[in-house]
This record gives C-alpha cells, structure tokens and sequence, in this order.
C-alpha cells in the first residue's frame, strides 16, 4: 500500500518513522509537499491513502473524486489559530475586515478563517486572503505585508513563545480540526484493508501517547537526517526533541472509525464554505453505511 506523508500530518509522519508501521500492508509511504497536494496522488493512483485537514477531501468531493473517508483523530483545538503584530490596532476578529490573511488557502485555515468571521458577521470575501504556501508567513507578518496570519505546528507553539505576535483566536473556539484520513472510491481498498488501517494508526497513536519523548526524537531526528541526541550538535538535538514534544503532547493522537458525527462535520464545513463563496455549488457528502 503506497501510504502519503507530508510535513503537517504528523500522525502519518511519525507512521513513516515507528517501528512496524503497517506491516500487514506492505507499506511503502510516499513523501510529498502539502495536504492539497493529496487528491492529485490519488486521483494519478501515486498514494492509495492521505491524511490531511478537513478541507482537502471536501475540495475533492467537488471536483467529483469521490472521496472514501477512512478514518479521523480526535478533534484538535490546539493545532490553529490566527495572529497578528504585537502592536497591531486589530484586537479581535471583528477588526479583520478589508486586511490581509495569510494562509494555506484549501486548508483547514480557510474554515478556520470562515467559522471565525462569521462570527462576526463577515464572510471570506470581507478580508483579502495571501496564499502562503512555503514562505515564512511570520516575517511577511512582521514586516507588515500582512495584517494577520492563520499559522498551525509546529510553527503555532513557536509563535506562542514570541513576544511580537498577539493571539487573537484558537481553533478551538472555531472549528473541530480533525485529521481526515481517506482515499478515492476509485482506488478500491477493502473492507479488511480498511479496518487495517485504522487499526494500525490507532495502535501507533496510544503508542505515541504513551512516549512522547521517543516520537519527539523521531520527528527531530527525521528533520535534520541524524540520530536523535546523537552528532556534533547536541544543544542543538536536544532543543529541537524538546520543542517536538512539546508540539507531540499538545494533541490528541486517538484515531476512530468514521461515523456519523464525523460525516456531519464534514458536511456542516461544505455547507459553511458554500455560504462563503469559496465553493460555487453545493455537495451531499455519502454517509458512511453508503460508502462501500
């Protein structure tokens, strides 16, 4: 099974790294940029499985992919929120209008930033969204060529920690922000194969939880191509495995089979992001006694 891994889906990127790892299903994990790069892999046939945010399977569905939803996390209300400069005058939401965001636009920060604004009576087309993509959106925010930024981890903890940059929301205040792990219908997994799969990322996540400090050095290890604590920058390891447990035990790694509520979410998103503009039609996501 070709499984894909990208930097923000920390499940499946630690998945890549544990011990094990979907054995059963001969593993071979495919390594690529971002989440919205994850219908593509599928519809080309490159991955069988993604793990992304909410948005990317939804974006999905509206090109008539045919999305097959396999299995989400725990909601996650840490991993989100919106910035702006510590002497910035915009001192809540309500003040967004007519600025520029940036953000991952197709991501779950353009829900994050919808659920947000409509609480206050906006909608997307009321700020100016700043595609991000991989350039530093902290100095653009700095330096003022935006007024706010929508940021996630591990970059989120790191602002945290800043004294130029002000919290003005957290995701949890917005949005669920699961992980969604799924597939096209096209690709044909089974039943068996899908019970694996949930299974396994279950099994590796009470594992993570139960060693935070040895997923941290996994992930840190994995971003500098060494060894952990081991090498000629020990100060260096050290701080890097304790800023990723940090980010490791600030989430929920629980998995569950998808159901019901999960589909709904999913929905009353699609639903959201119809009222915003950000889709021009609206979709009927298949519940999952339907989907296979």
């Amino acid at each position: 099974m070709k499984i894909g891994v990208h930097p923000n889906n920390l499940h499946l990127r630690l998945a890549r790294l544990w011990p094990g790892a979907f054995v059963d299903l001969q593993p071979i994990f495919i390594s690529y940029a971002e989440g919205r790069d994850t219908a593509a892999l599928l519809e080309s046939g490159d991955i069988d499985l993604g793990g992304t945010g909410s948005t990317p399977p939804i974006e999905a569905d509206m090109r008539g992919l045919g999305v097959e939803y396999v299995a989400a996390s725990a909601p996650r209300p840490a991993n989100g929120a919106v910035f702006v400069r510590r002497g910035s005058p915009i001192g809540s939401v309500a003040e967004l209008k007519g600025r520029r965001i940036s953000l991952i636009d197709g991501s779950f920060h353009t829900y994050l930033l919808a659920r947000s604004l409509e609480g206050e009576g906006m909608t997307l087309p009321d700020v100016e969204r700043v595609e991000s993509g991989a350039r530093d959106s902290l100095a653009d925010l700095l330096e003022g060529r935006v007024d706010a930024w929508v940021a996630m981890s591990p970059r989120l903890e790191k602002a945290l920690e800043r004294d130029d940059v002000r919290l003005i929301v957290r995701c949890g205040a917005a949005i669920p922000n699961r992980s969604l792990f799924w597939t096209l219908e096209r690709n044909g997994l089974s039943a068996e194969e899908i019970r694996s799969i949930v299974s396994e990322l279950s099994r590796i996540g009470v594992e993570i939880t139960a060693d935070p400090r040895a997923a941290a050095r996994l992930l840190a290890s994995g971003d500098r191509g060494g060894s952990g604590d081991r090498g000629g920058s020990g100060d260096r390891g050290r701080t890097d495995i304790d800023a990723w447990e940090k980010v490791v035990r600030s989430r929920d790694f629980t998995v569950f089979p998808i159901d019901d509520e999960i589909i709904a979410e999913q929905q009353e998103e699609a639903d959201t992001l119809l009222r915003h503009g950000h889709f021009s039609k609206p979709i009927v996501l298949k519940r999952p006694e339907t989907t296979r």
